[in-house]
């Protein structure tokens, strides 16, 4: 099954300096329909003005990860960590028993990221947080693991996941060999088709029961791909 939910169809909060959408229920925005995908509790799309950010505020036993899109963000938090991550790079942050953090934008322009949120399989865990720097030339033309619940050297989480990042060329298909019990995610930042189905930029794509996954671009478009329980 290959599910495209269109951009428009997320949910959406604009506050000024935060300009949200919605893959899953979260926060005002509550659809029956799209409480998560396995394992994935929450995808948000987010657009955050120059110098502004979340304030702090506390998480426990959950898996998130930050996927900047563009400009870069800066993390601070209560077990000591700060770090700046800037475009096509991530950082995780394991919640565990606790911990309270900050994500602000001190560029001179609005930052754009994924903010994903993956169910813990290690409840009650020491928290943790990790970034790390991952060349986008390295994913051109096939994914690149970007953090996993393996000791693999990619960022480590605590839970059966796998982050992926892509780029598409146009004319050059992408494969990735899925396994039809597991739930996929994806979202590309430019028109796409995955085994033949369209999808514009931003769109969702929900996959499940796909033994194979081919992705032809219409314009090189930037994928993150989640392959969850």
């Amino acid at each position: 099954m290959i599910d495209i939910r269109p951009f428009a169809s997320l949910g959406a909060a604009n506050h000024g300096w935060l300009d949200a959408h919605h893959h899953f229920s979260f926060a005002n925005y509550h659809d029956p329909e799209r409480m998560g995908w396995g394992a994935i509790r929450v995808w948000n799309d987010d657009t955050i003005a120059a110098k502004s950010g979340f304030p702090p505020h506390p998480h426990r036993d959950m898996e998130i990860v930050t996927y900047v899109r563009s400009g870069a963000i800066t993390h601070k938090d209560s077990m000591g960590n700060e770090g700046r991550t800037g475009a096509g790079d991530v950082q995780v942050m394991s919640a565990g028993t606790g911990v309270t953090h900050a994500e602000y934008n001190l560029e001179e322009e609005e930052t754009t990221l994924f903010q994903i949120w993956i169910e813990t399989d290690k409840r009650g865990a020491p928290p943790q947080w990790g970034m790390k720097p991952f060349p986008k030339d390295a994913r051109d033309g096939s994914f690149q693991l970007l953090a996993s619940g393996a000791d693999d050297g990619s960022l480590n989480i605590y839970a059966d996941a796998r982050i992926y990042g892509a780029v598409a060329k146009a004319g050059t298909p992408i494969t990735f060999k899925a396994d039809p019990s597991r739930h996929l995610y994806m979202v590309p930042s430019g028109s796409i088709l995955v085994n033949g189905k369209a999808a514009n930029a931003r769109d969702g794509i929900a996959i499940t029961g796909e033994e194979q996954i081919i992705i032809e671009a219409d314009e090189e478009a930037e994928l993150v791909l989640v392959d969850a329980r």
